[in-house]
């Protein structure tokens, strides 16, 4: 522990550092910190259009399809900017069932772990869940201007190449653990 707090400071520090020696990276985090300054066709237009799609979504949404913040004004909407159509399509009600549904499979990885009688499988889903969970997290702040924009992609729901192979291969691997853990529980071990 005594590693980790002498060099959170130095990473925290260093990370300040390489956010201002690069000027997009200033732009972004001058964007999030001052979001009013900017004008909103400027490094300002991305967030904006997207808290406007999730505003315009109101509590059941404009309906399914029935978007216009995707047709030009959310630029990349199909990747890391999805969430923001479906909270403009199915309103504070889809989000809220989406959002349900990642705790729920986060939920159950976590219940895997825990029923998993080898270490290794154990800390393998405990690991992938919580990679799971982080970037889901990191998606929604991002979305909701928690947090500078990233371009994490939402699991499971953004159009991706090789995120959502990485993905899919790692839920196929939480999969197979919890049907061996499922069998040694059933059977008596193996």
């Amino acid at each position: 522990m005594s590693y980790f707090l002498v060099s959170f400071p130095l990473l925290l520090l260093g990370s300040f550092v390489y956010i201002l020696i690069s000027p997009y990276r200033r732009e972004r985090l001058l964007t999030f910190l001052f979001p009013d300054s900017n004008k909103s066709l400027t490094s300002g237009y991305q967030i904006n259009q997207i808290l406007i799609a999730l505003g315009s979504g109101g509590l059941f949404g404009v309906g399914l399809g029935q978007s216009r913040q995707k047709y030009g004004f959310i630029p990349e909407v199909q990747t890391d900017s999805i969430f923001a159509i479906v909270g403009e399509e199915l309103g504070l009600a889809g989000t809220a069932l989406l959002i349900g549904l990642f705790l729920m499979l986060v939920w159950r990885g976590f219940k895997i772990a825990a029923s998993c009688q080898d270490k290794f499988g154990r800390n393998l889903v405990v690991g992938f869940m919580s990679w799971f969970a982080l970037q889901v997290l990191i998606n929604l702040s991002s979305m909701t201007h928690l947090i500078p924009l990233t371009g994490i992609p939402l699991p499971l729901i953004s159009y991706g190449g090789s995120a959502a192979i990485f993905m899919l291969a790692g839920l196929g691997v939480v999969f197979n653990v919890s049907r061996y853990s499922k069998r040694s529980n059933s059977y008596g071990g193996r």
